[in-house]
């Protein structure tokens, strides 16, 4: 008889220590991860001359993500970086496979050594290996890596950087969060059948396996809390009932659980940190009332949680008793990504701008969009607003008068539904199917978009 293929237990998890989104997108699939998730910028023994160019990167965008926000000199600067990573209208449809700027220098560094260390340290054990980000995806090919080489994309519509110099050429294989993404990379020379369309790799303890039990319960009481007077689950009664299953709706269940929770996170580099003050500052007096709860998500920068701990002072809005303002604060990634999802548990809005966050509407989130930095989040806004989940903020200085008017109306109900159904949620699981058990695991017709 012919010996059974044995498909690996484990896989290599790399991402890369910049931002939040990369680290965001491996942090649902520690599970499988070899030794822990790797970071190709941050891992033992990396030689100082790789540390270094990912370093002058990083603190680069970093700084001037941060800068963007200063008269004049900020957007400038912002603008001429964020050029290098441009994503180009989709249509009309055209052959945009040629490589960038950006991708051929890469690729000259990789041709120096760049990444090799690494491969070299991952092929003593080749197992697949699992990128979100497209530098050690390209590090693993260009080096002979004898394993699979699967690349995550992290956002709704990507650029010309996360093709490969010689796309058609390539054996890289592709989980993708949308069917968008998929479209865009065969316009870059990617072969269909090196194309998975998984979905975002959401955090499954926010899911509850296949049945996505502890979604389905999230999402009701969500429901219940952003629909006060019952509009929504009046009109679509029926909707509910066939997709949250009615053990979920029971009437017993139909009362409010907690105060309005809403979350506002900003982004790795600590920008627009300004806007959660000022959305503190609006819904005070509520807060003080005990009809809001208010999460200012600070991750693991102390000065941004020092900040708003100055802020929550100096309003004196944090009642002992209540714990109504939480300052959300890790010391290191895993632990503050753990903390988030914790969080989310008992959020009722999410508040961010459109970064690989958008994808959290999948969790039944009704996002509230903050305004957009760089070209792949003007992408991610313009999804989130087509599948009806994410709606831009109003004026986050009366925020006290038009998200109570949104949440009298059962519009943010609606928006959290509609994340709920048509945007995927699966994504975790579809990828370890894909990529421990060889299936081609892709999310459901029912996903428009």
């Amino acid at each position: 008889m012919p010996a059974v293929k044995q498909h690996p237990e484990k896989a290599y998890v790399v991402t890369v220590d910049m931002g939040y989104g990369h680290q965001r997108a491996a942090h649902p699939l520690r599970h499988l991860a070899e030794g822990g998730i790797i970071n190709a910028n941050n891992y033992p023994g990396i030689p100082l001359r790789d540390k270094k160019k990912w370093e002058g990167g990083r603190k680069l965008y970093e700084s001037i993500s941060r800068l963007k926000y200063l008269p004049i000199v900020g957007d400038y600067l912002f603008r001429a970086m964020d050029y290098f990573q441009k994503i180009d209208p989709f249509y009309p449809k055209r052959d945009l496979s040629a490589p960038s700027w950006q991708l051929r220098q890469i690729y000259r560094l990789i041709g120096k050594g760049w990444g090799r260390d690494l491969i070299d340290k991952l092929n003593r054990n080749p197992l697949p290996l699992i990128s979100s980000f497209f530098s050690p995806a390209y590090f693993a090919e260009e080096h002979k890596y004898k394993g699979e080489i699967y690349l995550i994309c992290c956002d709704t519509d990507v650029s010309r950087a996360w093709a490969p110099l010689a796309p058609e050429k390539s054996r890289i294989k592709y989980l993708v969060p949308n069917k968008r993404v998929r479209e865009r990379l065969k316009l870059y020379g990617v072969r269909p059948d090196k194309i998975f369309v998984t979905g975002f790799p959401l955090p499954p303890e926010n899911i509850g396996g296949q049945s996505i039990a502890i979604l389905k319960k999230t999402v009701m009481e969500r429901i219940i809390h952003l629909d006060p007077n019952g509009r929504y689950r009046h009109k679509y009664r029926k909707t509910i009932l066939q997709f949250l299953e009615e053990e979920y709706c029971a009437a017993k269940r139909c009362v409010a659980r907690h105060p309005l929770t809403i979350t506002f996170a900003v982004g790795g580099a600590g920008a627009q940190r300004d806007l959660g003050v000022t959305i503190l500052e609006s819904l005070r007096d509520k807060i003080m009332k005990g009809e809001v709860r208010l999460n200012l998500v600070a991750g693991v920068r102390n000065d941004v949680y020092r900040y708003y701990e100055n802020a929550i002072l100096r309003l004196k809005a944090r009642k002992k008793q209540n714990g109504h303002v939480n300052i959300i604060y890790a010391e290191n990634k895993n632990d503050y990504f753990s903390l988030f999802n914790k969080t989310l548990l008992t959020t009722d809005v999410l508040w961010t701008k459109p970064s690989e966050l958008s994808f959290y509407a999948g969790l039944g989130l009704p996002i509230i969009m903050a305004p957009t930095v760089g070209s792949q989040e003007v992408f991610n806004r313009a999804w989130l607003e087509s599948i009806g989940a994410g709606v831009p903020q109003g004026d986050p200085r009366y925020a006290h008068e038009w998200l109570f008017d949104w949440l009298e109306s059962g519009w943010l109900a609606e928006a959290a539904m509609k994340g709920f159904l048509d945007a995927p949620h699966n994504g975790a699981y579809h990828i370890e199917e894909v990529v421990l058990r060889g299936n081609r695991s892709e999310i459901e017709d029912m996903h428009l978009l």
